[in-house]
């Protein structure tokens, strides 16, 4: 293995953990009830099984642990099998050990909440509290900030906003069968390629475990979907996604990047931030609380100008990789080029008002 096969290798890695996990979970969940019944705003119409984000999170989270005990294992004196091309980065593991032992706790704890909330549903507040919880964790005890140039105070409380903002969106995006385990792993993904770019390692296999997670989940939660990942999985992907964006490196004028580079994040999420302002939007104005599930999101509007599930889904995925892909040329962009990316960006979800604004939602 080489460092160029790595991705390969992880992505498969997580994909069978993840499909496994997801298997035996499903059936776990049939035989004990749990499952997530029709009503209300729910657009399945016979119970569906929870807690495929128990799946998804041990499919990352133990190769995470297993990884940092094997460079803590080799670091001396790597065995002759190991990749030499792998074995500088070692060091570099071993160092990041605290970080990653805070990233697997913050997702765990993340699902465990998520599973309470699934089974017995918590108030809009205790989540909230525990979510801020652990995002202060993150930022304090790890030092775990975007923008780290600013005031410390600047750089924690946008770094602890981001992550609270990405892990409610994609808990809101999760409105749909498959659309958000398939935008996040497009996401991942454009991270894990700006990371590799810059020789970063252990950033984009983190990444890369992310996606196979997702895609090993997929086939099972594509819609008509046989298990839902539920708050357990939703709130987890939200906040490693955020967490990952803060570690990859977007703006290193050593590494040939701009600083117009610390957007990228901002225009690879556009489509899924759009979604969560605008229904945030709409839930304000009508005055219901900005929390309660409903059918105001994008995917349900373009369900109810005709479009099936399955194209809904398909469409925002390719909307997320519309505006995700050029967000790859940010970072060594010049400012022409960056003007350019802000503007396509900019049409885009321009596109996607105006294709769910031919009417309204009740």
């Amino acid at each position: 293995m080489t460092r160029e096969t790595l991705p390969v290798f992880v992505l498969v890695v997580a994909g069978v953990l993840s499909a496994a996990g997801t298997w035996l979970v499903r059936r776990w969940s049939l035989a004990k009830g749990f499952v997530d019944r029709p009503g209300g705003h729910k657009g399945h119409a016979k119970p569906v099984a929870l807690g495929g984000g128990v799946a998804v999170t041990l499919a990352i989270c133990l190769p995470i642990l297993a990884g940092v005990l094997a460079a803590r294992m080799f670091v001396s004196e790597p065995p002759g099998w190991f990749p030499a091309d792998l074995a500088p980065h070692l060091r570099g593991i071993v160092a990041k050990t605290p970080l990653a032992l805070g990233i697997v706790g913050a997702a765990l704890v993340m699902c465990v909440m998520g599973l309470v909330d699934d089974a017995r549903p918590l108030g809009a507040g205790v989540k909230f509290l525990i979510q801020l919880a652990v995002t202060v964790a993150l930022v304090a005890g790890f030092d775990l900030r975007l923008l780290s140039h600013l005031a410390w105070p600047v750089s924690a409380g946008l770094s602890v906003l981001w992550l609270l903002t990405l892990t409610n969106s994609f808990n809101f995006l999760d409105n749909m069968d498959g659309l958000a385990a398939g935008v996040a792993a497009v996401a991942a993904a454009v991270f894990a390629t700006t990371a590799m770019h810059t020789g970063q390692i252990f950033v984009p296999v983190c990444c890369w475990l992310l996606v196979g997670a997702l895609v090993g989940f997929l086939p099972y939660n594509f819609h008509p979907a046989s298990i839902f990942m539920g708050d357990a999985g939703s709130q987890v992907i939200g906040l490693l996604v955020a967490v990952f964006t803060i570690l990859t490196t977007f703006a290193d004028p050593s590494q040939g990047q701009r600083p117009i580079g610390v957007i990228a994040p901002l225009v690879v999420m556009a489509v899924p931030l759009y979604d969560t302002i605008s229904v945030c939007v709409l839930r304000w104005r009508l005055g219901v609380p900005i929390w309660k599930g409903d059918r105001r999101h994008f995917s349900h509007r373009l369900v109810s100008r005709g479009m099936g599930v399955r194209r809904a889904v398909l469409v925002i995925w390719l909307a997320t990789l519309v505006t995700a892909m050029p967000a790859l040329l940010l970072p060594t962009a010049t400012w022409p080029l960056a003007i350019g990316v802000l503007l396509h960006t900019f049409l885009v979800v321009l596109l996607v008002a105006l294709l769910e604004s031919s009417g309204s939602l009740e």
